[in-house]
């Protein structure tokens, strides 16, 4: 029996031991792992950011582009039909889409929805100025109908998704 005491005499005081030096390690490690996570998600955002920030000039571009009163001047090309003129707009509209649609990675669900249907709301007025016009219409007699579409709105789409994305931006940063 005493040889059993003394032995527990020195596991006793080595397991306390070894346990408060697990305990240490394991904190050690602990915060180790946590300062490589934030070195990490530190040159991410080196990384990203830029990124975000040249996803949100280029759809400001875009909704620049598309507005109508930017759109109807650049397009325009006196003489031709209104038919064509239309045809002409909407594929315009939708190859500037098609060409930023992967910013929408970069920000938000519901600025890149707001864009999108500024987008659509865009082609539904024209689609309806196209459709008011007779079979001998002018891109010009187009141009004047949509714009007189998009001055009697209560509220601008594309100003909507503008803001709402400088919105976001500021949020951001």
């Amino acid at each position: 029996m005493d040889a059993l005491v003394e032995f527990a005499k020195f596991l006793v005081p080595t397991f306390v031991f070894l346990y408060a030096a697990y305990l240490i390690v394991r904190s050690f490690l602990h915060k180790e792992i946590e300062m490589r996570k934030l070195e990490v998600r530190g040159r991410s955002i080196e990384t990203i950011l830029p990124s975000r920030l040249q996803a949100y000039e280029r759809i400001t571009l875009f909704l620049e582009r598309i507005s109508p009163q930017n759109l109807l001047v650049r397009l325009n090309t006196p003489g031709i039909a209104a038919r064509e003129f239309h045809q002409l707009l909407l594929t315009e509209i939708r190859n500037e889409y098609n060409h930023n649609v992967s910013q929408q990675v970069y920000m938000s669900e519901h600025v890149w929805n707001i864009v999108k249907n500024a987008k659509e709301d865009l082609i539904v007025s024209i689609n309806d100025a196209a459709g008011e016009m007779k079979p001998e219409a002018t891109s010009l007699d187009l141009s004047k109908k949509i714009f007189e579409k998009s001055v009697n709105k209560s509220v601008d789409p594309i100003a909507h998704a503008l803001s709402e994305l400088k919105k976001e931006i500021q949020q951001t940063f």
